[in-house]
């Protein structure tokens, strides 16, 4: 759109009126004889334009006191400048650009319109000043110095020094000087409110005196860099000269010779072509940065990393399955799952060369040889190993490494792994996975979503080095304790395989084979010394150790070892045979009782299992019953979920009151009070449902329950048992505490093939789908016919082991 533009009209012969129209200005100041441009914003004002420009065509132009408040009476300055309307340009946005031209100074006698559309009376302001010398060395000094401001400034043209200079006029000096310097709205308003041609001579030489300070130090700055930067370069020139004449000699300096060695490297390393291009280029600007340079030693760093990663060495893979079997099994015990799966991939892999490694998860409570389980898969391979433990680590960094713009910065610890390893294919281990956490610094799960996928970590690219770096022929195996804090979907991209806890005669396998000559070992003793017998072995297991692993188990026998070491060292030449008897004097009292195996059957007390992030445990439910009104107490620490599993089975209890011979308000005479024994431990979950309805029970019919029969199950008011999760690592806890049966949910007995072989030998596993065939088989029996005799509801499911209990 083109503006709308009146016609210019001269400013000659033009008087000031002594009313007219004002104008706001907020950022601006015209003094007199000075034309300038001002953009109006504002319909009243850009209206009090238009009108002025076909009348008097004179309005007053006054400073804002304080250009952020609204424009109000009060808020105009009291000394301003007369100006002639000389044209007006029409915007779109419907504001105006102006050309005013200054007449006069004036001051507001008093406003006779008020806002929106304010118009003063005025009073012309003239100049005081004297004609002495005083005022002509002020006019003289402001002259020389602004032409130094002037010769100075980049952006004042030279021909205002010397209109300067052509003023007579000491008043019009001060006004030019002040409208040419970058003065702030407050000072220019100063020198407009001062009429003293002497002062206002003194008070503009201030500023200008101060413009030529910033302009000498930027002058001085300007020069410094230019000088500094001319030296670089005079450096480079001889660097270059120097060179020159060294090639010509037959010689070489320190750093070219670094710079070539860095050639070769770069060029041997096998890089990608992507790698390649990054590399020459820190190349070409290691050569081009001085040797001084902090840059130099980070460009240095950089390049050392490259040419350092294993880009394109591997190691050959040992594809002997038989050897690799050997290798396994000399290793671990049982585990014969994770081993399978090793040999499935060794022949796999020797069928079809590329392939890309798997990511394995071994997850199992701590003890059971998970991180050892990586060395050996290493060795089977013919692989080198590398291990990283994640537990506490909270900053993403860790894994892709940080950038190089921070300081002192690395790459991740994927990266320095594999430069350690000086291969690209090691077995590499995450161990703890599932430690992880999360912190301002980012989530470091998130950052091994790319790394543990093998659809992406071909091309896994590193923060420090920012290039791709091929993962794919990494075999990587994770290790975590436990599943639920690991993020789905990083557990979504490892093969989950679990590892469970021991049996006791595993146990006494591994301290056999393994643990025993291994302490014997490192104790610098022999067979010749020492002879552990099976029971004594046993006796540890049994009595000075509680875990799903071996490694307290190995702990007790490296004590054991100790003992008899520094019997040797003493003198003594006869072997020491240690019996299950001598295990009290090497270790001293027992340290846990087996409390199935040591108590009585009792009334009130059920044996339960639970599953715990170590493994299982078998845990007691004890129920007592007072006279009272009818409350149920529940003690032990228990969660909210465990307290609503013991309310469904006193309703279940109260329901079946007439078959257990029990009077149907038994409940409201009675209080009953339920305890987990541990009771600073929390205790949470539903399995315990069948467990506590049964202890109830018991204490209700003063029946006592069988101390040999464990159970789990979930149960519902109606008495239906329904499925859990853990039961396997509860059997083995079973198992470990000397349980003959365990009753568990019938739609659990998919599970039963987790369980080992020997252990389902050992343990008769009863499956139950009502709670009526869990009392058949937990109460005791002779007692139980002796006071009552239960109805069972399903006779028909009834399983063929609680019909042959009942």
């Amino acid at each position: 759109m083109i503006p709308d533009m009146m016609d210019p009209k001269s400013t000659e012969g033009l008087t000031v009126p002594e009313e007219m129209a004002v104008l706001p200005s907020k950022d601006a100041i015209i003094f007199p004889h000075m034309m300038m441009p001002l953009a109006i914003v504002g319909e009243q004002w850009v209206k009090a334009v238009e009108d002025a420009s076909t009348g008097t065509r004179v309005v007053g132009l006054f400073a804002l006191k304080d250009p952020e408040q609204d424009v109000t009476i009060d808020n105009f300055e009291r000394t301003g400048t007369a100006v002639a309307v000389v044209r007006v340009v029409h915007l779109p946005d419907g504001g105006a650009q102006a050309l005013l031209q200054g007449l006069s100074r004036v001051g507001i006698e008093e406003f006779v319109a008020e806002m929106p559309n304010p118009r003063v009376r005025v009073r012309g302001l003239d100049d005081h000043q004297d004609k002495n010398l005083e005022q002509e060395a002020l006019h003289r000094n402001l002259q020389t110095v602004f032409q130094k401001v002037v010769a100075l400034s980049p952006t004042l043209p030279n021909e205002l020094s010397i209109t300067a200079a052509n003023l007579p006029d000491g008043g019009r000096l001060g006004d030019f000087v002040s409208s040419a310097l970058n003065l702030s709205l407050a000072e220019k308003q100063q020198v407009l409110a001062q009429l003293d041609v002497a002062e206002r001579l003194r008070l503009v030489t201030g500023f200008t005196n101060r413009e030529l300070d910033v302009l000498e130090i930027g002058n001085r700055i300007q020069t410094e860099m230019k000088s500094q930067m001319e030296k670089t370069q005079r450096e480079y020139y001889l660097r270059e000269q120097l060179k020159a004449v060294q090639k010509e000699l037959g010689e070489i300096d320190e750093h070219e010779g670094e710079l070539s060695d860095l050639k070769r490297k770069v060029q041997e390393a096998g890089l990608p072509p992507e790698a390649l291009k990054e590399a020459e280029r820190e190349l070409d600007r290691l050569q081009r940065t001085p040797a001084a340079s902090p840059e130099n030693a980070l460009i240095r760093t950089y390049l050392d990393w490259m040419v350092s990663l294993p880009w394109q060495i591997s190691t050959p893979d040992s594809l002997d399955i038989t050897q690799a079997a050997r290798i396994l099994n000399e290793d671990h015990y049982d585990l014969e799952k994770i081993k399978d799966r090793i040999l499935e991939y060794l022949a796999v892999r020797k069928l079809r060369n590329e392939m890309r490694g798997p990511i394995l998860c071994f997850v199992g409570p701590p003890g059971v040889g998970k991180t050892s389980l990586g060395q050996s898969i290493a060795r089977a391979l013919g692989r080198k190993f590398i291990r990283i433990s994640l537990g506490g680590v909270r900053d993403e960094a860790d894994i892709r490494g940080h950038r190089r713009t921070y300081v002192g910065s690395l790459p991740g610890r994927i990266l320095q792994g594999l430069r350690r390893a000086g291969t690209n294919n090691p077995v590499f281990m995450l161990d703890e996975v599932d430690k992880l956490s999360a912190g301002l610094q980012g989530d470091p799960s998130a950052a091994l979503l790319e790394v543990l996928d093998p659809a992406q970590n071909f091309s896994f690219v590193d923060h420090y080095l920012d290039v791709p770096f091929d993962l794919s022929k990494v075999m990587f195996v994770t290790t975590a304790n436990v599943l639920d804090t690991i993020p789905a979907p990083l557990r979504d991209r490892m093969e989950i395989i679990q590892l469970p806890g021991y049996t006791e005669n595993e146990k006494l396998e591994i301290a056999k084979r393994y643990l025993v000559p291994r302490q014997l070992k490192e104790h610098g003793i022999g067979e010749k010394d020492i002879q552990l017998e099976d029971e004594a072995l046993r006796e540890i297991i049994n009595r000075y150790t509680r875990e799903a692993g071996v490694r307290n188990l190995e702990r007790e026998i490296a004590t054991v070892c100790r003992k008899v070491a520094r019997r040797v060292a003493e003198g003594l030449t006869e072997k020491t045979t240690v019996g299950m008897a001598d295990i009290a004097g090497y270790l001293g009292p027992w340290r846990f009782r087996q409390e199935i195996r040591d108590e009585d059957d009792e009334v009130g007390i059920a044996t339960g299992l639970a599953w715990t992030p170590v493994g299982g445990e078998v845990l007691f439910v004890e129920t007592s019953c007072t006279p009272g009104r009818g409350q149920l107490l529940l003690t032990g620490k228990l969660g909210d979920v465990m307290q609503e599993s013991a309310k469904a089975a006193l309703t279940y209890a109260r329901s079946r009151a007439e078959h257990l011979g029990l009077p149907v308000d038994f409940h409201e005479k009675c209080d009953i009070h339920v305890h987990v024994p541990a009771g600073a431990i929390p205790k949470d979950g539903p399995s315990a449902g069948i467990t506590i309805a049964t202890s109830i029970i018991s204490s209700l019919c003063k029946l006592p329950v069988h101390r040999e029969v464990g159970m789990t199950g979930e149960i519902t008011l109606r008495g239906k048992v329904l499925p859990i999760g853990g039961l396997k690592e509860k059997v083995l806890a079973a198992h470990r505490a000397g349980l003959q049966t365990v009753l568990y949910p019938q739609e659990n007995e998919k599970d039963l093939e987790e369980i080992p072989a020997q252990v389902r030998q050992e343990v008769k596993l009863v499956p139950v789908s009502h709670m009526d065939q869990v009392l058949n088989v937990a109460l005791w029996r002779e007692k139980r016919q002796e006071k009552v005799q239960l109805e069972v509801a399903q006779n028909e499911n009834l399983p063929q082991a609680a019909q042959q209990s009942s």
